[in-house]
Formats: C-alpha cells, structure tokens, sequence
C-alpha cells in the first residue's frame, strides 16, 4: 500500500502544468512560445496545381532561451490567403513587433515551420499537426489557430 501511494505521488508530480504543450506534443509537433521581434514578411514561393505555395516570415524571440528564431508560416492555412495576393494574408498581419505567441510545428536549424493543420493526417514527428496562436499577455487567454483553414488540402490529396 506504502509503494503506491508513492507511485502515485510521482505520477501527480510527472502530470504536465502546461495543456498547450502537452497538446502539441500529442500532435507530435514541438512547443515554443516568444515574442514577435520582426516581420511579417511576405515570401514568394513554388506553385502547387495553381496555387502559390508562399509564406509569411516573423522573427521570434523565444521565451525559453531568448534566442531568435525564423518562423515560416504556410499562407494557404491561412483564412486570408485568397484575398492578399503577394502580401501577408489576414490573419498573420497580426504578429506585428511585440506580439506573444505560441507556436506547435517542427523545428529546423534556427527555426521552425509547419506551424499549420495538417489537413487530418495522423499527426507525426515529420508532420506534426500544428498551429500558430496569439497569447493575449493581460488575461493569458490564447487566441485560435490563424493557421487552421482546411481550403487548400487537396493540394496533398487530403
């Protein structure tokens, strides 16, 4: 009796205090959170059937090691994307200087991209199903996913 409820003792102290990182990691994506140093730019990029494969860039200052990192964000997950053209689509104009965000994607060296749905796949280290968040510093709510439209999957036959 004495060994379980040491075990469960441990069990309660491993239980992560932190749900967004807990869900990124059951979407297989790697966690960050920071603040928006520079950006958004807008990238061209390849095209796909027709459509423009572009991105949007910001630079990030991560909370945890105060490195900066280079965040590309695919613009067709964007609900903006059909509207902007060659420019940053609403609703990433937002990650302006100073803004908090959180990011679920994969890393890269000296960054991070797939920060979008992965239109429904089984989410996996190489296609984790990720998002970028806003985190509002005075109440500490998160915002949506700006990176969640389902439009453009059947570009990958989703």
């Amino acid at each position: 009796m004495k060994l379980l409820s040491i075990l469960l003792a441990l069990a309660a102290i491993t239980v992560s205090a932190d749900p967004e990182a807990d869900a990124c990691a059951a979407a297989a994506g790697t966690y960050m959170t920071g603040v928006v140093s520079d950006g958004p730019t807008f990238k061209t990029g390849s095209y796909r059937q027709g459509v423009e494969l572009s991105h949007t860039h910001v630079q990030l200052i991560n909370d945890a090691d105060n490195n900066t990192y280079d965040i590309a964000i695919d613009n067709v997950y964007a609900d903006g994307y059909d509207n902007a053209g060659e420019n940053v689509p609403d609703p990433l104009t937002s990650l302006v200087p100073g803004t908090h965000i959180e990011l679920c994607g994969l890393p890269f060296p000296g960054g991070m991209h797939w920060v979008h749905s992965n239109c429904g796949v089984t989410p996996s280290r190489s296609q984790p199903d990720g998002w970028v968040k806003i985190i509002d510093d005075s109440t500490g709510n998160i915002g949506s996913n700006l990176e969640e439209s389902q439009e453009y999957c059947y570009l990958w036959g989703n």
